[in-house]
């Protein structure tokens, strides 16, 4: 049973702000694929040399050909995510140790699932880790990438919709024991937890005078949740960005005193009182302390790193969940009409 304080990671560096050089290119060359492959297909030339191919290019990849027919991107898109994997040979555990052709596969496989509605993604997803499950080596294989690419707090690619179905695939899955499935668990119970469109879990704040207020009990039009620690670079950076933002200071400021269009909510999750008490905030932030403990002791959110951001609207549903800054200023731009 994992102790009711869990241990903390600081990002390194901002998430998902932009994306990565690789794969803006990587997005372009995908695109002029889904336009060009028909006529490609009908203009590419077949020799031996072709056919047979070289000893190396039997342990790479190739995408699938998609059926002509298919003339839309997004018929493309899905085509090409459902449809992704077949070219893979799962029993080749040579495959483990090249990623160039493995984890540069799942890496591309996973900016195409970009592009096709979520339950496509996830059935995608399913299917992957069916077709992995021939071979435990490599089972174990896509466990570890998917852990990486999903879940890390780090990774660019961080997508909670996109683990759910894997976990769910590893805790039914016969080649794990019991004991190998208590972290898949863990994970995936997690995961589950304040989920887009659901109600935020309600927890009780202390602010800097003593006083005590409910999450519920907020009237606004929006609230940011912002969990952070004082110690924390980023989460400086990240306060330093909204207490710069004209939009974001400025939404703090609009609607009225008993209902402004957004509050910011700096929750301090952890121990250290003195540490919270010595920080300095924002005028725009409403700066709190969790003195009861209870989202660490009941694990109400999951906070593997800081800062670590929500988004709720005014019933307090959740709108966005562990996402950068930015994310949430576009969000909001977009969608807080006055």
């Amino acid at each position: 049973m994992p102790s009711h304080r869990p241990l903390r990671h600081y990002r390194r560096y901002p998430r998902r702000s932009r994306t990565p050089r690789a794969l803006r290119w990587f997005a372009a060359v995908v695109l002029l694929l889904l336009s060009l492959l028909p006529l490609l297909a009908g203009c590419a030339p077949h020799s031996a040399e072709t056919e047979r191919g070289t000893g190396r290019s039997e342990a790479a990849f190739a995408l699938p050909d998609i059926p002509p027919l298919l003339v839309t991107s997004e018929a493309r898109a899905s085509y090409l995510a459902a449809h992704y994997w077949q070219g893979f040979n799962f029993r080749d555990t040579a495959l483990i140790s090249r990623p160039e052709v493995t984890e540069q596969a799942l890496a591309d496989f996973l900016d195409i699932l970009s592009r096709v509605p979520l339950a496509e993604a996830q059935s995608s997803l399913t299917a992957m880790m069916d077709s992995a499950a021939v071979d435990s080596a490599m089972y174990a294989h896509f466990m570890k990438l998917s852990g990486k690419y999903l879940y890390d707090p780090n990774s660019p690619f961080r997508n909670e919709e996109y683990y759910i179905p894997v976990l769910r695939h590893i805790i039914a899955s016969p080649r794990l024991g019991e004991p190998d499935k208590a972290r898949p668990r863990f994970r995936l119970d997690m995961a589950l937890k304040n989920r887009p469109g659901e109600v935020a879990a309600d927890f009780v704040y202390t602010r800097t005078n003593g006083s005590r207020g409910r999450l519920r009990r907020i009237s606004a039009d929006y609230t940011l949740l912002f969990f952070n620690s004082p110690d924390c670079e980023d989460c400086r950076r990240v306060k330093d960005y909204m207490a710069a933002s004209e939009y974001l200071a400025g939404m703090t400021g609009e609607g009225s005193a008993r209902r402004p269009r957004l509050v910011i909510l700096a929750v301090y999750p952890d121990e250290d009182v003195e540490l919270w008490r010595a920080a300095s905030y924002p005028p725009c932030m409403l700066n709190v302390h969790d003195a009861s403990q209870a989202i660490n002791r009941h694990r109400l959110y999951d906070l593997k790193a800081v800062p670590c951001l929500y988004l709720l609207d005014a019933d307090k549903r959740v709108l966005l969940k562990d996402v950068t800054v930015e994310h949430v200023e576009l969000y909001l731009r977009e969608h807080a009409r006055n």
